[in-house]
């Protein structure tokens, strides 16, 4: 999403009100947000991003032994509708095997998740990874891959063996053929563990440079981007260094 305005002579009249009617809008998503007054206490979410990716890590430690927190997720309902504090926006795969909140042993409120097959960022999820980190201040955002991805899967295949898929599949795995080309140049032994790294690595590297918000808050320091990839077997979940 660019928030730039670009001058251009040829304008009409419709143009500038939809460009200004863009710009009141997404204003309007931080006022939706900011219904509590601003007291000077530190937010809930106010941790840097080492410290919110050492609490994601702990809490997938304590789900890959079994010792996971025993959550009521109906408890606070009421104090979640004024706000919420996200120690971390995770753009993951949507895979119903992958549930970020329990990988992290996270509450409701803690994790903005943005899920799509292949765990990949387009225009979409850039602008929600966008207004989690201006609005709602989470301070981390993750790119989370998984073992057994389908959309790798199918990535790979047409890449290799030229498989035609069906309905709107060609434009999701055409979003992944960089990490598949990027993973067969270094020859790798597992190709489809490669390419799983590949695609998450890519990942975090398009959203660590992108214009205007996200490059900004990654190069002030204000949010760490990092990706890691969960393994379904065990439940670890493998930061990529």
């Amino acid at each position: 999403m660019c928030l730039s305005i670009h001058c251009n002579h040829g304008l009409t009249r419709r143009g500038v009100l939809k460009t200004a009617a863009g710009f009141a809008a997404f204003t309007g998503l931080g006022a939706a947000h900011a219904k509590e007054p601003d007291d000077g206490k530190p937010k809930p979410n106010a941790i840097g991003g080492d410290e919110a990716l050492r609490r994601l890590m702990k809490g997938n430690a304590r789900y890959v032994t079994r010792k996971a927190s025993c959550r009521d997720f109906s408890a606070g309902r009421k104090e979640r509708v004024k706000s919420q504090y996200p120690i971390a926006a995770v753009l993951s795969c949507a895979d119903s095997r992958v549930a970020p909140e329990f990988v992290f042993d996270q509450g409701l409120g803690k994790l903005f998740v943005v899920r799509v097959a292949g765990n990949f960022a387009d225009d979409d999820g850039i602008a929600s990874l966008e207004y989690a980190v201006k609005f709602l201040g989470a301070p981390l955002v993750l790119v989370l891959g998984h073992s057994n991805c389908g959309a790798v899967h199918a990535a790979i295949e047409e890449f290799e063996d030229n498989v035609v898929l069906p309905g709107h599949l060609p434009g999701l795995v055409q979003s992944i053929k960089p990490a598949v080309e990027a993973a067969k140049a270094k020859s790798p032994k597992d190709l489809f563990a490669a390419v799983v790294t590949e695609n998450v690595a890519l990942n975090v590297k398009r959203l660590a440079s992108a214009p205007p918000l996200l490059e900004s808050f990654a190069q002030s320091g204000q949010v760490k981007i990092a990706g890691g990839v969960y393994d379904l077997a065990s439940g670890k979940v493998r930061l990529l260094s």
